[in-house]
């Protein structure tokens, strides 16, 4: 069993490892490589399995964003230890999972999954995660928690939005909950007007 060594101090501006993946999209099946994304942001949208109770509706919140996303340069992977055809034939048997419209990647070895930390070997599968990767590759944010808990695509929105504001506006943060036109700040100086 391969230990698992990502910490928050390890993964937060590293490189996304770049590593070979199936994908079905648009009614095919076809294979892609992380390295192919960059110039975009890329948002990895891990889950456990294909089939499920709560996977639809995270998957299907983020369809219904998808090009706000688009127009943000964001492309989205679901990610799941399922295999490309499973993809397939959710997609083709959900009405839900027929509004996803974004690459859902398969990874049914759990190698990526391995890699950033979210794989579940006891049971196979990947907790549920977040990872927001910058255009030059590096992740910028990283969250993981229990499968029973289901995300807001509402929040990964204003994530990236906020991950964005910071990258092309060197020296300011965003304080909690910014989102664009709000203040933000400079560390070691007081808020900055509205932006």
């Amino acid at each position: 069993m391969q230990e698992n060594i990502c910490t928050p101090k390890t993964i937060i501006n590293s490189p996304l490892p770049d590593m070979g993946l199936e994908i079905y999209h648009n009614n095919e099946i076809k294979k892609v490589n992380l390295a192919d994304y960059k110039g975009k942001w890329l948002v990895l949208f891990f889950y456990p399995a294909d089939f499920t109770f709560v996977c639809p509706t995270e998957l299907v919140e983020v369809a219904n964003n998808y090009a706000t996303l688009q127009e943000l340069n964001v492309e989205v992977l679901s990610v799941s230890t399922d295999t490309a055809f499973v993809h397939k034939a959710w997609h083709d048997n959900s009405p839900s999972i027929a509004q996803v419209h974004y690459p859902m990647a398969a990874d049914p070895t759990g190698k990526l999954c391995r890699a950033l930390g979210t794989y579940i070997e006891e049971e196979g599968l990947s907790y549920r995660a977040t990872v927001i990767v910058d255009p030059e590759g590096q992740i910028k944010t990283y969250e993981i928690h229990d499968n029973n808990i289901g995300r807001s695509a509402e929040e990964l929105l204003r994530k990236i939005q906020a991950a964005q504001f910071v990258n092309t506006h060197g020296g300011q943060v965003c304080p909690a909950s910014w989102k664009p036109g709000k203040e933000t700040l400079t560390p070691g100086i007081e808020l900055i007007g509205k932006i």
